[in-house]
């Protein structure tokens, strides 16, 4: 059992990727994109994550079993931007903490809040050992402080084994303030939808809600297609369970709130099992983030499937949190913990999951 903490520093990145740590079968490398986005890939023997590590330590890009599981969108790199939809192609997004969603009109927070591209202030290799095996971590920290109302340190982690096909996510809040504070998150994980699959997750139909929205500015056979979808939804919301079927549309997009049911260790489940027998996985502990927001779009070069997003409330902006009771408190005394877990499961896992989940939502 060990432990070894690595301080990055900016200049281990260069134009040409180099390797900073192997350990076992895992491996840490650095590099720049062309646009002078730092990147860092952590490896292990089925797979990686490539990491933004100073730029909301966003995952850019994340592959399990020869299985490539982000979005197909714009962005073949980062962009040097503090936008959200200017830069807005990568797989995993930390969203919040003063603010979710899409901010109304009454809202004055960015899209999806402050985390999306924050520049971190440091970040960390970890390589370690313990009785599952060794393991690499990339840790980062953001410090956001605005004087008399807000000061807390997001620090996430992500660690992988090396014999894992998924890796584990956790968050920690720390509240720099000695008063309670308030706080909401949303993590954007942004799969993509294959023709075919079906949606597997542990929760009842009576916990699953359509949001309805037609935008005014879409085309009007385009309103017609997606008023007769939300009619489908209204008589059977498992109408989209199968991805790519009968008269399905999401252009711009469908969300849905999604809460779900819990195992005895305390985890919700949600998987797009794939026609080969593999599947697209997260999991997540609902008494941490209790709605599992699931965002659709399906564009010809933007396809996107954020099948389970989980949050502590749901994505129109900061007031609709505050009317609907979302909003959460940081403790003075305790850190905040979020957790889950993100990947590919092989076919022997699918069917275990699958099973698991029938069980759970009987």
């Amino acid at each position: 059992m060990f432990e070894t903490k690595i301080t990055l520093r900016k200049e281990f990145f260069t134009d040409k990727e180099q390797l900073l740590v192997e350990h076992g079968a895992l491996s840490v490398s650095t590099f720049r994109y062309s646009t002078g986005v730092e990147g860092l890939t952590l490896r292990g023997r089925h797979g990686y994550i490539t990491v933004l590590p100073y730029k909301g330590h966003q995952i850019w890009r994340a592959e399990f079993l020869d299985h490539p599981m982000v979005m197909k969108t714009l962005f073949d790199e980062p962009q040097q931007t503090d936008e959200f939809l200017k830069t807005y192609g990568a797989f995993l997004i930390h969203c919040g903490l003063t603010a979710i969603g899409n901010p109304s009109a009454e809202d004055t927070h960015p899209l999806h809040g402050e985390l999306p591209n924050a520049r971190y202030q440091k970040s960390f290799v970890i390589v370690g050992e313990d009785e599952r095996g060794k393991y690499i971590e990339l840790q980062g920290q953001f410090q956001y402080c605005i004087g008399f109302e807000v000061g807390y340190r997001f620090i996430p982690t992500y660690r992988l084994y090396e014999d894992d096909t998924h890796f584990h996510v956790k968050n920690r809040i720390v509240n720099l303030r000695g008063v309670e504070q308030e706080y909401l998150y949303l993590c954007h994980i942004n799969f993509r939808p294959i023709d075919g699959s079906k949606l597997v997750y542990s929760a009842k139909t009576e916990d699953i809600y359509t949001h309805v929205l037609i935008p005014d500015n879409l085309a009007a056979a385009d309103q017609e297609k997606l008023r007769r979808y939300f009619d489908i939804l209204e008589k059977d919301v498992h109408a989209h369970d199968t991805i790519g079927g009968k008269d399905q549309f999401y252009q711009p997009e469908i969300v849905f709130t999604v809460k779900y049911q819990k195992d005895e260790q305390g985890r919700g489940y949600c998987m797009q099992q794939l026609p080969d027998g593999y599947s697209f996985c997260v999991s997540h502990y609902p008494d941490q983030l209790p709605y599992g927001i699931r965002w659709i779009s399906r564009m010809e070069n933007e396809d996107a499937l954020g099948m389970l997003l989980p949050a502590t409330g749901e994505h129109n902006g900061y007031k609709d949190c505050v009317e609907k009771g979302f909003i959460r408190y940081m403790p003075v005394d305790e850190d905040v913990v979020l957790e889950f877990d993100v990947g590919v499961g092989d076919p022997q896992q699918t069917k275990a999951w699958a099973q698991k989940i029938e069980e759970m939502i009987k």
